[in-house]
């Protein structure tokens, strides 16, 4: 029988419908989207449960500790709100020196709120040189094999400057990724403050493929401020279609300059991200 224009047509549909043609159809979309909770510092202070209600009611299923104060709240009680809200909490965000000073109770708190992933936030400027730069990876390898030993996992959280002070020519991310255990310590890349710093984030996911636990989300204006994601410029479903080669696992909303009430940012973030197609 003669294969008329029409059967090639529904056959070319059929094919399309199944994904094996490039369509519209196949554009992704995010799974669990989470919020690093500094952006919502100043309620979670005070009020930690109901803001983890907030959260949940908005539609995060994934919050990420950092700020707050939640060093010294009762972690096994945020563990059950979280677990009645049907929250997860991948990773939490431990400072350098409370890892150096109090690494068992750094573990112990990361278990007990769920955490799978310990991430190294931020560096102060004492270490921003050539030598205390290098002592840090050295503590940085270590903290990898010890988080291991003890069934956690281990990430550098990134701003600007790692990429702008380059010592010796050589800037302090790039000596980070030449001198850390690829296989251990891996890497949580805040989009935002990489553009700022003049990278190109998809050459950067490219170069760091594999490597990549998560993203911090945020948008940048353009006079280069801070906003919720869909506020900016930042073409994020550019960065997207990159998520199979980058092997990122987490998207954490973050506002380190979210204004007051906050919860309409976060909302305006979370409601760009689940309807972002890529």
């Amino acid at each position: 029988m003669m294969t008329n224009r029409r059967n090639v047509l529904a056959g070319a549909g059929g094919l399309a419908a199944l994904g094996l043609f490039g369509s519209a159809a196949q554009a992704a979309q995010l799974g669990a989207i989470g919020i690093q909770l500094y952006t919502v510092r100043e309620l979670f202070g005070p009020d930690p449960m109901g803001t983890l209600e907030k959260i949940a009611k908005i539609g995060y299923r994934e919050v990420e500790y950092g700020g707050g104060g939640y060093d010294k709240m009762d972690h096994a009680a945020l563990r059950r709100t979280q677990d009645r809200l049907g929250l997860k909490a991948p990773s939490a965000h431990v400072p350098y020196e409370w890892l150096l000073a109090d690494f068992d109770g750094a573990v112990k708190m990361a278990k007990t709120l769920g955490v799978d992933t310990v991430i190294l936030p931020y560096m102060t400027d004492q270490h921003r040189n050539e030598a205390g730069w290098n002592e840090a990876l050295q503590n940085f390898n270590r903290f990898a094999r010890d988080l291991k030993k003890a069934g956690l996992g281990f990430a550098y959280h990134n701003h600007d400057f790692e990429f702008t002070v380059k010592p010796g020519g050589v800037s302090l991310y790039d000596r980070l990724i030449k001198e850390c255990d690829p296989a251990l310590v891996k890497l949580e890349i805040d989009l935002f403050w990489a553009i700022t710093a003049g990278e190109d984030p998809q050459a950067l996911i490219r170069r760091l493929a594999g490597r990549i636990y998560a993203y911090h989300v945020k948008d940048k204006r353009a006079d280069g401020s801070m906003c919720a994601v869909g506020e900016g410029k930042i073409d994020f479903g550019a960065i997207f279609k990159l998520n199979r080669i980058a092997g990122v696992k987490h998207f954490y909303v973050e506002n380190d300059q979210c204004p007051a009430p906050y919860i309409p940012d976060i909302t305006t973030s979370y409601r760009t991200l689940r309807g972002l197609r890529f």
